[in-house]
């Protein structure tokens, strides 16, 4: 532990120049006492290392002394070169970027973790991308990437879900994130945070003025802030139902974010769900609707819709699966139904 400590001391000092023992024992996680031992101990290994006191002060190394990276770990070279594989940097225009740059770690690494790392680049592949996403349309970072990293206004043009025509904002980015394969630009927008996908901006215009981001304030606190207004909104709307068990497990991947628990197979017992028929002379009572889920092939399902017309969802698993309650949840899929019935009546074969 030590030794690694003292290399992120060292590899620290020659990437930042001059830096307070404070600080450095923030990022270390150690106290300053333990700062100042280690650069004894740094002192007397021959790294030219230097303390200054007073309001400017801090710890420096002496100019024009580098080190290599020959203090690296083999698990260390596995995480960098598989790094390579994310699939991030092409949007970015980064790719032969990476590759030189990796080149010139390699060459630099001591030859025992050369096979490591050349391994771990062929063997491991990280893919971003969910599965059946279809095609994306293409996506400009250009402009929101020097935004980005000049720190300048943008305006832009964003075309928000389900609208057509866009919208003029003037924002002050962040940062940009890859989120499942789908790019977002973090920005204040009126001093308040807001999430803007890459692939709905129509146009991005830098400004002449500065950015204005708030004190104290960074990307990975701003994203997790807008990531939990994502994935926590409410979902007032209950919904249960049962599906053929042939598809639960496709179910199972594409309802997960809805799904509010593991589905009930019955493991032998009958599961009793309660269906609400909602019209004539039982409307507004409930009555129960027995499944045998091992006998029927049918899984019990709980889902939770923030709202009411979310449930049409579920009209992809066709007759594969029911919604047995609540009443209003079946009338939407039965309206859903009935609309679908009609367009295609015309070419239903007659009988």
């Amino acid at each position: 532990m030590k030794s690694s400590r003292l290399l992120s001391i060292v590899l620290l000092l020659q990437t930042r120049g001059r830096v307070a023992a404070a600080e450095l024992a923030e990022r270390l996680e150690v106290s300053t006492r333990t700062v100042y031992r280690d650069i004894e101990s740094l002192s007397a290994a021959g790294v030219p290392v230097y303390a200054e006191r007073g309001r400017h002060g801090g710890i420096a190394l002496l100019l024009g002394f580098r080190t290599d990276v020959t203090g690296m770990t083999t698990d260390e070279t596995r995480a960098l070169f598989i790094l390579a594989a994310q699939g991030a940097h092409t949007a970015l225009g980064l790719d032969e970027a990476l590759g030189s740059a990796l080149r010139k770690v390699m060459a630099a690494l001591p030859a025992p973790h050369r096979p490591a790392a050349e391994l771990a680049g062929s063997r491991i592949l990280v893919d971003p991308d969910k599965w059946m996403s279809g095609p994306r349309p293409a996506v400009d970072l250009d402009e929101l990437h020097t935004a980005v990293f000049t720190d300048r206004r943008l305006r832009i043009r964003y075309r928000h879900s389900g609208q057509t025509r866009p919208r003029t904002y003037t924002v002050d980015p962040y940062g940009l994130v890859a989120k499942a394969g789908t790019w977002y630009l973090v920005a204040d927008r009126r001093g308040r945070p807001q999430l803007f996908r890459a692939d709905r901006v129509a146009s991005a215009t830098l400004t002449d003025a500065p950015v204005r981001r708030r004190a104290g304030v960074g990307l990975a606190g701003v994203w997790q802030h807008l990531r939990r207004q994502v994935e926590d909104r409410p979902a007032d709307v209950r919904v249960t139902a049962r599906i053929r068990r042939d598809r639960l497990d496709l179910a199972v991947r594409i309802l997960g974010p809805a799904l509010t628990g593991p589905p009930r197979t019955g493991d032998g017992e009958n599961s009793r769900s309660v269906e609400n028929s909602g019209t004539g002379e039982n409307s507004g009572k409930s009555k129960e609707k027995e499944t045998d889920d091992t006998g029927t092939g049918w899984a019990v399902i709980e889902l939770a819709y923030p709202v009411l017309g979310a449930v049409r969802q579920l009209l992809q698993f066709g007759d594969s699966l029911e919604v047995l309650g609540p009443p209003e949840a079946r009338r939407v899929m039965a309206e859903a139904a009935a609309a679908l019935t009609a367009v295609y009546a015309a070419d239903a074969p007659s009988v």
